[in-house]
C-alpha cells in the first residue's frame, strides 16, 4: 500500500479532544479528512460526505507523531528488523513520520540507498520514512558526501549517526557544505577519544560493576566544539540525543545568543538513570549512556524551559542474541517506538509539561527540525493523525510490542497511554 492520498476516502473523527500545538488548539470538536488532507475542524465543510466515522469520545486527537531518530535496520541488518516491521510498529505507536540515521549497511551516502529506504516504506504504507543522509562518505569522518544529490533523493538532514568526525577541519567544511544547500546537520556530541571504548556513564555504577565509562566531559567537549563551529559557519546544527546537565546548560546559553542550534532527548533519558544498569542489565546498555538522577532532572528542566524542543524514541531494535552475551559484548540500544508516547504522557502526569507542550515535542517541533510541513492539523495540511486513549494502561512485554525488537529495560513496566487509531495521509494504518 503506497503512501498516497489516492486510497484515502473521506473520514470524520468525532467528539475527540483535538490538540494542535502549531495552531494553539485544545478543544473538543470534530475533525474531517478528505483526499489525504485536513478538510476542516468543527463543522464539516459544505458538501462533505464521510464514508467512515471514527468515534473519538474520551480520546485525544493530535497530529501524527514525528520521530527524529529511529533505526529500521534495513538495508544490511534484516536479522534485527526491517522497514516493514518497524514502520508497522511506528503506526501502532502513533508515529507517522520518522527519520532514520544513515548507519545502514551500506550507509545512506548515495541517492540509491536513500531511495531504496523510501521505496520500501512507501510500498508498505505504514509510515513516512525520511532517511538522514551521511555527512561523510561511508561515515568515515574524512570525506564529505555528495549532499546535494542526497537532498534530491529525499534526505532532509545530514548526519554521521553516532560515528565521530574526529577531524575538526572536515566537520567545519561539512557544515559549510550542508548550509550551502539549506540542510540542517544532526550531530552526536561526543569527544571521540574520551568516549571510545566506554559503555556506561562514568560514575558510581560503572565503578561498582567494573565497566569502562563514558565521562560527562566527553559530551561537554563535543558540544563545545560543535557550538564553536556552528557559530563560525552559521550552520543549522541539531544535537542528536543530549544526556548531561552541563551540555543542556551550554545549549541554553548558545540559544540565548541567537545561534541556530537545537537539540532533542530520547524519551528514556527523561526517566531512567545509570541505576538501570545494575546487575549488568544489558537492556540498559545504551549510547549515549543513562546518566545520573541530576542529569535526568536537568534534561527534564531543559524540556520544560523549551531549550530541548524535541523528544524522540532513539529506537534501536535488536535480535535477542545481541543482548545475551556478557555486558561488554552486548550491543547498545533499546526498542523504543511504542514507549515514546506513554513516556511523554508521563511527563504531563509529573507536571513537567502540559499536554499541549508535550505533544508539541513529538509533533510540530521535530517537524520543524526536519524542515517539513508536518505535525499540524490545520485545513490543507497532510492528514497525519494520531488518536489515543490517555488513560489506557498496558504492560511492556514481548506480546505487547509490535516491533521485532523486544530489547527494552522497560519490560514488565506498566505504562499509561495507548494509540487507538493512526492515519497516514488520511488512510487508517493502525486500529487497536
Amino acid at each position: 500500500m503506497s503512501d498516497t492520498s489516492a486510497a484515502a476516502h473521506p473520514i470524520s473523527i468525532r467528539g475527540g479532544r483535538i490538540i494542535d500545538p502549531a495552531a494553539d488548539i485544545d478543544a473538543v470538536m470534530d475533525l474531517h479528512l478528505a483526499g489525504g488532507a485536513i478538510a476542516g475542524l468543527g463543522e464539516a465543510p459544505a458538501g462533505f460526505d464521510a464514508q467512515q466515522v471514527i468515534d473519538a469520545t474520551g480520546l485525544v486527537v493530535c497530529p501524527g507523531l514525528v520521530d527524529v531518530s529511529a533505526r529500521l535496520r534495513q538495508p544490511g541488518q534484516e536479522h534485527k528488523a526491517t522497514v516493514a516491521s518497524e514502520t508497522r510498529a511506528a503506526a501502532a505507536a502513533g508515529i507517522t513520520t520518522l527519520c532514520c540515521p544513515p548507519d545502514t549497511l551500506p550507509p545512506v551516502d548515495t541517492p540509491a540507498v536513500a531511495q531504496l529506504i523510501r521505496q520500501l516504506a512507501e510500498e508498505r504504507g505504514h509510515a513516512r520514512v525520511l532517511p538522514a543522509g551521511a555527512l561523510t562518505r561511508g561515515l568515515d569522518g574524512e570525506h564529505i558526501s555528495e549532499m546535494a544529490a542526497l537532498k534530491l533523493a529525499g534526505c532532509p538532514v545530514m548526519s554521521n549517526a553516532d560515528r565521530p568526525v574526529r577531524n575538526t577541519r572536515v566537520l567545519r567544511r561539512a557544515l559549510e557544505y550542508a548550509s550551502t544547500y539549506g540542510l540542517g546537520t544532526f550531530l552526536h556530541p561526543a569527544d571521540a577519544y574520551l568516549s571510545e571504548g566506554g559503555m556506561v556513564h562514568e560514575g558510581l555504577v560503572a565503578t561498582q560493576l567494573g565497566l569502562p565509562g563514558i565521562p560527562e566531559a566527553a559530551e561537554v567537549l563535543g558540544v563545545a566544539r560543535d557550538l564553536a563551529l556552528a557559530e563560525q559557519t552559521g550552520a543549522r546544527v541539531h544535537f542528536r540525543g543530549l544526556s548531561t546537565a552541563r551540555a543542556t546548560a551550554m545549549l541554553a546559553e548558545a540559544r540565548s545568543r541567537g545561534l541556530p542550534v537545537s537539540a532533542d532527548v530520547a524519551a528514556h533519558q527523561l526517566w531512567l538513570t545509570e541505576d538501570a544498569v545494575a546487575g549488568f542489565n544489558a537492556d540498559a546498555h545504551l549510547i549515549p549512556p543513562l546518566r545520573t538522577a541530576a542529569d535526568r532532572d536537568a534534561l527534564r528542566a531543559a524540556v520544560a524551559a523549551g531549550e530541548i524542543t524535541a523528544i524522540c524514541s532513539d529506537h534501536q531494535p535488536h535480535e535477542p542474541d545481541a543482548k545475551l552475551s556478557p555486558f561488554p559484548q552486548t550491543e547498545p540500544g533499546m526498542s523504543a517506538l511504542e514507549t515514546l508516547l506513554p513516556l511523554v504522557l508521563g511527563l504531563v502526569r509529573d507536571e513537567v509539561l502540559d499536554l499541549c507542550d508535550a505533544i508539541a515535542c513529538v509533533t510540530a517541533n521535530p517537524a520543524a527540525i526536519l524542515d517539513r510541513p508536518l505535525g499540524r492539523l490545520q485545513p490543507g495540511a497532510v492528514a497525519d493523525v494520531c488518536v489515543f486513549d490517555p488513560h489506557a494502561r498496558w504492560v511492556v512485554g514481548e506480546d505487547t510490542l509490535v516491533s521485532r525488537g523486544k530489547n527494552t529495560p522497560l519490560r514488565g513496566i506498566e505504562l499509561t497511554g495507548r494509540v487507538r487509531w493512526t492515519l497516514l495521509a488520511g488512510r487508517v494504518v493502525h486500529e487497536g
